[in-house]
């Protein structure tokens, strides 16, 4: 039951938003599940954090995509736990593997496997080497402290409705820079 009720609250807040990302990316270790791959074995029963399920479902009832970037030297166990949890097939793209690189790999393959610009994605993670790495290729990145929450989720939409009118601000003001058209300041001094 208290699933259910995460989803409806997950819900009503992407109701409250008219700006939406097209896809919202998920690290896997301390972000949906409070551990590490590979610290665990492939025949134990992982669990998420407690609201993690019901944000994937509210995720998913909207209509709004999903991936998961992780990095981690175990990516068998990731998939084996994604498939326990029932949870793999809401995943339009799994980016799961070792790098050398903060997440900027994961999400450079992300985009081309699914066309998403990074302006429109959504991340969250637990390093903030990852949220800064990423936030610099145009992701609106969220940092989580225990696992995604409600309250993660509301300040991610928030932040990425900040930043989509932010950017779209900041085209109109170039748009008028450079269409060769005057500003209306200098076209009331005729």
């Amino acid at each position: 039951m208290a699933e259910e009720k995460v989803k409806d609250e997950a819900m009503q807040i992407i109701g409250m938003f008219q700006i939406l990302p097209r896809l919202v990316v998920f690290d896997l270790d301390y972000t949906l599940w409070p551990f590490y791959c590979e610290c665990r074995s492939k025949r134990e029963m992982p669990s998420l954090y407690p609201q993690a399920k019901g944000i994937l479902s509210g995720l998913k009832e909207k209509g709004i995509e999903m991936a998961v970037a992780s990095r981690s030297p175990t990516s068998d166990i990731a998939n084996t736990f994604l498939d326990k949890l029932n949870i793999k097939p809401l995943f339009l793209a799994k980016e799961i593997y070792s790098s050398w690189t903060h997440k900027t790999e994961h999400f450079q393959k992300i985009h081309t496997r699914t066309g998403v610009p990074f302006t429109e994605m959504l991340f969250f993670d637990d390093e903030d080497r990852n949220i800064k790495s990423v936030s610099k290729m145009g992701v609106t990145s969220i940092l989580v402290g225990n696992g995604v929450t409600l309250g993660a989720f509301r300040q991610g939409l928030t932040e990425f409705t900040q930043n989509h009118n932010s950017m779209e601000k900041n085209k109109q003001v170039w748009r008028d820079k450079y269409s060769g058209k005057p500003a209306s300041s200098e076209t009331d001094k005729d």
